[in-house]
């Protein structure tokens, strides 16, 4: 195989560079590991920064980040609900922060409003009985799934390529170039290999990893950040807590859900994703400080993700580390066709891929300039069924009898299951829950699988797609990654939701469903 760039890695800035360059008339194959956002682009608060979490540690990137954001609400709204931010201050709070807050935004271009406190209780009668200061900012939230399908799917109208579950090993070089890519298809286990005129190391958390591979040493902070999920939505706004950033004190809404976070626990490996109890108690007891309703909801599942930091050998704490980016260029390392990204922000992903596709260009002799700041990402169609509610409107407005819902808690009926396993035999890729599960919103509701997962294997025994014991080792692998979730957050009503689930499959069916 060749192509002009290979991109390795399928997040938000791996999709959004591959739709720069397609935009171009460059050729790009992108190769992603697992599946679409399996990183820390599909592992985060889906929060649209407005920028004013930043200005008082990083003025930089969150000047950047309020910038990106007006560009993102223009190019592509329909995957970003403009909820607005409230920041919020609670008795106790750092008082010369809260006045210095207002300057620093302008200080970076942020518009901020002063909101009082009444009026703030109003906007969100959540809120606890002891705020003394309010501002309100243009944050927003984005569905991170839709954006990165939207990004790849146009790139690919273009006549660029993706290629899921393939896993770079090693790279062969001759000279100064890298010659050759080596990949392993992690489901059949076949090896192949790309030839690229550039290759763009966009890996995420794992760009020190792939770097190795190239003898080029690339020094990373990894910091876990734990979030928590909660059974249906409660504010209309992003709650922030004004102060310098901290643990459990950003609460986003995002569909009919919010999401509760974040942690920075420095951690050795990227792959260590595990939420702990000790942070779940930590972020429900700071966010309850914003929201005391937060102490006794209901959580329904837990995550982590892995934020890569550029390591500077500061000394400071990874809060302090800078959220902007660095493009590396390694013709000092010996490589001249060979560039890294570390670091970055969702919010930032377009910035970061426009200027990687810059210099990409430059040594490819490509004179055309990046329209991603003006072109609109057209719809596709491949994020849609990620965003909540879109199935249940579709399905609603159908109102046929003969399409029951397999999924109840996120409305997913079986004509869209259908749907979805055809586009993923088209691919020839083998369906699966899991496969169903990146693309739907199926298993993501209050019982995170417990009825959808029986219900979708039958349907696809019956439909051909699977014969036999083929479905059994598919459930488990579904059921078992909702259970990595489910397990961190399990008190009260979700306690009873995974007996039930326990009670059905390893009591009712004779599933052993422990780790092997």
């Amino acid at each position: 195989m060749h192509t002009q760039v290979l991109i390795i890695g399928g997040g938000a800035t791996g999709t959004g560079l591959a739709r720069d360059l397609a935009l171009r008339g460059v050729h790009c194959t992108l190769v992603e590991k697992s599946h679409l956002n399996a990183g820390a682009s599909g592992r985060n608060h889906g929060l649209l920064h407005s920028g004013a979490r930043y200005v008082g540690t990083d003025p930089i990137a969150a000047k950047q980040c309020h910038e990106e954001n007006l560009l993102l609400k223009k190019i592509i709204p329909r995957v970003i609900e403009d909820t607005n931010g409230l920041f919020v201050a609670i008795e106790g709070d750092d008082e010369q922060y809260i006045a210095d807050f207002p300057n620093l935004c302008k200080k970076c271009g942020i518009p901020v409003q002063a909101v009082d406190v009444d009026e703030a209780r109003e906007l969100e009668p959540g809120l606890s009985a002891k705020l003394i200061a309010a501002y309100r900012v243009d944050d927003g939230a984005i569905d991170p799934f839709a954006l990165c399908r939207e990004n790849i799917a146009q790139a690919e109208s273009f006549g660029s390529s993706l290629l899921l579950h393939t896993e770079v090993i090693g790279f062969k070089k001759q000279g100064n170039q890298i010659t050759e890519t080596l990949l392993r298809d992690r489901v059949t286990g076949t090896e192949s290999a790309i030839e690229a005129d550039t290759v763009v190391n966009a890996a995420g958390a794992w760009v020190g990893h792939i770097a190795a591979m190239a003898g080029i040493a690339i020094h990373m902070l990894y910091s876990k950040g734990t979030l928590l999920v909660t059974g249906h939505r409660f504010t209309r706004h992003v709650i922030n807590r004004l102060r310098p950033p901290h643990d459990g004190d950003i609460l986003v809404p995002g569909g009919s859900v919010s999401i509760l976070g974040t942690t920075s626990i420095r951690v050795d490996s990227p792959d260590v994703t595990l939420p702990s109890f000790p942070e779940i108690d930590l972020l429900v007891n700071e966010g309850a400080a914003m929201l005391p309703v937060l102490k006794n909801t209901r959580f329904v599942r837990a995550y982590a993700g892995v934020r890569p930091l550029l390591d500077f050998e500061n000394g400071f704490d990874d809060r302090s580390v800078s959220r902007g980016f660095s493009l590396l260029d390694h013709s000092n390392d010996g490589l001249e066709n060979f560039l890294s990204i570390p670091g970055g922000k969702l919010t930032t992903y377009r910035f970061m891929a426009e200027k990687t596709a810059d210099v990409v260009c430059d040594r490819l002799g490509v004179k055309k300039p990046s329209v991603t700041a003006v072109e609109p990402v057209p719809s596709t169609g491949m994020g849609r069924w990620s965003e909540p509610g879109a199935a249940a409107r579709v399905w609603i407005e159908q109102k046929d009898p003969d399409d029951p819902v397999l999924c109840e808690c996120e409305i997913v009926p079986q004509s869209l299951i259908r749907g979805v396993i055809s586009s993923i035999t088209k691919k020839n890729m083998k369906p699966s829950l899991l496969a169903i599960g990146e693309v739907t919103r199926v298993g993501k509701g209050v019982c995170q699988g417990t009825f959808c997962g029986a219900r979708i294997t039958a349907a696809m025994h019956s439909n051909g797609d699977l014969c036999g014991d083929d479905g059994l080792g598919d459930l488990k692998d579904f059921l078992r990654e909702r259970w990595r979730g489910e397990r961190p957050a399990l008190w009260d009503g979700q306690l009873i939701q995974a007996e039930l689930k326990e009670a059905f499959y390893c009591g009712l069916a004779g599933l052993e469903l422990r780790d092997e």
